[in-house]
């Protein structure tokens, strides 16, 4: 036996070596060989690999949540519950207004007082495994980062309940790795300090729900339960439940309410029945509810449940709210950016961090409990809020189309809305503000937050106190007012005009300029000063939609391209009655934490813009604007119940789409606007009775003045005026030239005005009046020459020299001749230029004759100034007739006779003679014989009845006549009526449209 095993085992072995010598064998052994060695090398790859990657990721994840300072326990706890608070806000002497207004209502319940129910559907649709794991599922983060490296477009959610507690009152919503790495380390971390129950009941009470029935956002079960289903948390049923657990993911896609208030139509709604119906699914499918429990869910008809009684809270303060929740939110920014050693002037530097403490603000202001102080009077808000209702003549309503909530159009009312803001000189406080028309039409803030094109209120701080600061002007200096055209960059004619664009007044004084707010003298006296950069006052008063750039625009003179709400413009013109000096607007007076400590009070930051005694002058000029008879607020200022020293400035942007009026008396100032939503539409839309767009903002302005008069008279009527301080003087000078007066500018053409004495008082002697002799081509005046006909000469006192008129056009030219029409103060004044007359004679005309109607052709020549009519009788030439080019080429024959006509150039030269035509005698009629004979002629006739005695030649014109005494101010001619007469011969106001813009 032992043989024959041993003979069977050799047997074995030599079959094995035979088979192992085969070249198959050696083959199939070598390649095992390999296989097995690669199998070994690919283990320990993936091991090392796998070590590294776990080293690299776990390097990372240390990177992203290396600057996290570990929270204490009770930090955390301070933190999750920090909805438990909501902060107050006060008037100005501590009446209190209420609790800070947000976007989110929120009543606190407790765990045991929530429907088992909804805990369930909660647990079954946002995290299954919450009773085992310790804050994270990796599992779920794997999946979630893979979906994100792979960039799937189906994403399931990997955030536990912890987690998403941890985001939404610890960290932000940031989409960020490090914001991820930081929110694992955290809910980790706050497992080991919080129960299970007390996570569930935090995450209950702070995660949103959609909107209410009134249309209000809401936050915690407690309050979804009662907004959506009228009932307690406690009372809720499965479908009610499954529902509300179902909002969270997308709350304003499975709200059953509009952002309005009221039920979805029912296309909208099945978003929300569908999202119910797949929380029902996974509570089945985690067994917390059995299949007849969810066939009866499927089946209940939710929409009989939704709440459609409840409407929204009334707000009586629904803009000071607002606001005031912005303005702390920025305030806290800071505070918490230096709680945490960061440097507050950074977060304007970083956008990253800036949207993070910004976020961290928001929460905190809602949640903290601060008790915020603003500046903000009651009674004077309430009455300036009244008399904004009060008033009924903004204009005609229109509508607009909007896109819902729903994303539906809709048509909505879109009436002339109103922004104003009144504030305290000296301080910067803003006492007051007029947020729009209707809170519930637009609750768009049109005080703070409408940015809209400032028309010529731009001109007092960007033009006129700029030039007087750098000793260009005084307050009456004279400027320009004369049309112009240049080419723009495009090869375009470009040139604007005044509100009445036939308007050319030539040299007037600055301050009525400015009083009537012509568009002319402003963008040429922009153009002188430009290389200033005059646009940095603009820039230092507060407006923040300016830049550099802007000052390459001479439009910018007009207010085109300048926009600025109605709070900056009334804080840049507050810089004009505070003496030059900017004092920033605010609304926050303090704000205290829970515990009463004052962690924030207004500092009033204070800087120099204009200099005290421009300041003045320029208010001195304004005051012609409320109280001059041609100032375009001086409607507003007849309406006022009171007096005080006002002084302010209106405007009006192209096309009329806004307009303005801001006025400042020592004490305080007011701005106001009015314009439609959409800065399309113009205000000169009319129907009706409606008034002129400058009317209505006049008496807004004095309606809303009124009402502030009425709450503090004393403050708003104050009989103080602003008064002269050292360096303002009043000095003559010559009105024409702005230069001292001399012996040729003297009497009736100097006038006197102040000056700033520190930068320009006049000095230098006039030297721009020659002789006022003229002559009149094309209708143009051009200085007469020694050898040009006495007839055609006009004029004969004062005249300016060329030299002057190149100065005083500059820097863009224009028609000399408009310079002193014949209204203006200087109508006695030439201004002529020199011709450049050619050597020739001028080229002939045609003449007709039509019974004793001779009329001729205009000369060819453009030197011609004038026409003289020749009579030839008995071969005899005399001159009958002097014609100036300017008259009409027609003149009546004094009787029979040829005649012909030649033109007549500045030089003197006549032309040929044009070609004659005759007027022949009439024929004797014979008389019948009489028996009586007719009585001899008492006087004999001295001349033939055919051949009338010639006219002398016309002498040398008469010397002007001695003009009478002026006196030292012209007066001011009737204020035009509140209504034009229909069909208007001019616009009711002098006020001036942007054209240019």
């Amino acid at each position: 036996m032992r043989e024959r095993l041993k003979y069977w085992q050799q047997k074995s072995e030599d079959t094995y070596h035979k088979w192992r010598s085969t070249k198959w064998a050696k083959g199939l052994n070598i390649t095992t060989g390999v296989l097995w060695n690669l199998a070994i090398l690919l283990a320990i790859i993936l091991v090392v690999g796998g070590v590294f990657a776990a080293s690299v990721g776990a390097g990372y994840f240390a990177s992203l949540v290396d600057e996290e300072q570990l929270r204490t326990e009770s930090e955390m706890r301070g933190e999750v519950y920090a909805y438990e608070e909501t902060s107050e806000i006060f008037f100005s002497d501590d009446q209190y207004l209420g609790k800070l207004r947000t976007d989110l209502e929120r009543e606190e319940t407790k765990l045991n007082e929530v429907s088992e129910y909804a805990i369930n559907a909660v647990l079954a649709t946002e995290d299954e495994y919450f009773e085992e794991h310790d804050g994270i599922v990796p599992k779920a983060i794997f999946r979630g980062l893979f979906q994100d490296v792979s960039n799937a477009d189906s994403q399931t959610g990997g955030s536990t309940l912890t987690q998403q507690l941890i985001k939404n009152q610890i960290l932000t919503n940031e989409v960020s790795y490090e914001r991820k790495a930081k929110e694992i380390l955290l809910a980790m971390r706050l497992e080991k300090f919080m129960d299970k129950d007390e996570i569930m009941e935090a995450y209950l009470n702070i995660i949103p729900y959609g909107r209410n029935s009134a249309g209000t956002n809401i936050a915690g079960i407690e309050t979804a339960a009662n907004g959506i289903f009228n009932v307690e948390a406690s009372e809720l049923n499965l479908p009610q439940a499954a529902f509300i657990a179902g909002i969270p993911k997308a709350p304003f896609r499975y709200t059953p309410y509009s952002s309005g208030g009221g039920v979805k139509e029912p296309e909208y709604l099945e978003f929300g029945i569908d999202r119910m119906k797949t929380v029902l699914f996974r509570m089945l499918e985690t067994e917390y509810i059995t299949e007849e429990e969810y066939n009866e869910a499927i089946a209940y008809d939710i929409t009989k449940d939704f709440r459609t009684d409840e409407t929204r809270s009334y707000e009586r303060y629904p803009h000071i709210t607002t606001e005031v929740e912005k303005r702390a939110t920025r305030i806290v920014m800071d505070i918490l950016a230096e709680e945490a050693g960061i440097d507050p002037a950074t977060l304007e530097e970083n956008d990253k961090l800036f949207e993070e403490y910004e976020i961290l603000a928001d929460r905190a202001v809602r949640s903290r409990g601060y008790r915020i102080h603003s500046s903000i009077d009651k009674e004077l808000y309430e009455a300036q809020q009244k008399a904004k209702d009060a008033y009924e003549s903004y204009g005609p309503t229109l509508t607009k189309t909007i896109v819902n909530a729903e994303g539906q159009e809709e048509e909505v009312p879109m009436p002339v809305q109103v922004g104003s803001t009144t504030i305290e000189n000296d301080t910067g406080r803003i006492l007051s503000f007029v947020g729009g028309r209707d809170h519930e039409i637009s609750n768009f803030n049109y005080a703070s937050q409408a940015y809209r094109s400032i028309g010529s209120t731009a001109k007092p701080l960007l033009v006129y106190a700029p030039a007087i600061e750098y000793g260009k002007i005084g307050a009456g200096s004279p400027v320009v007012d004369v049309k112009f055209e240049i080419i723009d960059n495009d090869g375009t004619p470009w040139g604007p005009s005044n509100f009445i664009a036939s308007s050319e007044q030539g040299i007037m004084p600055a301050r009525d300029a400015l009083a009537q707010s012509q568009n002319l003298p402003a963008v040429r006296l922009f153009a002188q000063i430009q290389n200033q950069m005059p646009i940095d006052y603009l820039m230092n008063n507060g407006l923040t939609a300016v830049d550099e750039s802007d000052n390459g625009n001479v439009t910018a003179a007009l207010g085109a391209g300048v926009e600025a709400t109605t709070e900056e413009l009334a804080n840049a013109y507050a810089t004009l009655a505070n003496g030059g000096t900017f004092a920033k607007a605010s609304m926050i007076d303090r704000i205290e934490d829970a515990e009463g400590n004052v962690v924030y009070e207004q500092k009033v930051e204070t800087k120099e813009v204009y200099t005290p005694q421009t300041s003045y002058v320029i208010t001195d000029m304004m005051r012609d604007v409320f109280d001059g008879q041609r100032g375009t607020a001086n409607r507003a200022n007849n309406q006022l119940k009171f007096s005080s020293d006002f002084a302010g400035k209106t405007g009006t942007s192209q096309e009329t789409r806004d307009v303005w009026l801001v006025g400042y008396n020592p004490n305080v100032t007011m701005s106001v606007w009015l314009g439609y939503d959409q800065e399309k539409n113009s205000l000169d839309i009319m129907r009706n009775s409606n008034l002129q767009p400058s009317t209505r903002v006049n008496q807004v302005w004095a309606s809303l003045m009124n009402a502030s008069y009425d709450v503090d008279p004393e403050f708003f009527g104050t009989q103080e005026t602003f008064k002269a301080p050292e360096g303002v003087v009043s000095r003559s000078f010559c009105g024409i030239s702005g230069l001292a007066p001399s012996d040729g500018c003297s009497g009736s053409l100097v006038r006197s005005d102040l000056f700033n004495a520190n930068v320009m008082v006049p000095s230098k002697a006039d030297d721009s009046l020659t002789t006022g002799k003229f002559t009149t081509i094309n209708g143009k005046r051009y200085a007469a020459l020694s050898s040009t006909p006495a007839e055609f000469i006009s004029g004969g006192g004062v005249g300016v020299s060329e030299d002057f008129i190149d100065r005083i056009l500059a820097p863009f030219g224009g028609d000399p001749s408009k310079l002193f029409p014949s209204d203006s103060r200087f109508s006695n004044v030439v201004s002529s230029t020199s011709f450049d007359a050619d050597e020739a004679a001028p080229s002939g005309v045609q003449a007709t004759l039509d019974g004793r109607s001779l009329s001729w052709s205009n000369s060819s020549s453009n030197d011609v100034i004038g026409y003289r009519v020749y009579r030839n009788t008995g071969g005899a030439n005399s001159r009958v007739a002097s014609i100036s080019e300017s008259e009409s080429n027609s003149f009546t024959v004094p009787g029979p006779g040829s005649y012909y006509v030649v033109a007549v150039d500045i030089t003197g030269r006549e032309s040929s003679n044009s070609n004659a035509v005759s007027i022949d005698a009439p024929e004797p009629v014979e008389e019948e014989p009489s028996d009586t004979p007719a009585p001899p002629p008492a006087t004999p006739p001295a001349t033939e009845p055919d051949e009338p005695e010639e006219p002398e030649e016309p002498a040398d014109p008469p010397a002007e006549p001695e003009e009478p005494e002026e006196p030292e101010e012209p007066l001011e001619p009737t204020d035009p009526p509140d209504e034009p007469v229909d069909p208007p011969v001019e616009p009711e106001e002098p006020e001036d449209i942007d054209d240019a813009a």
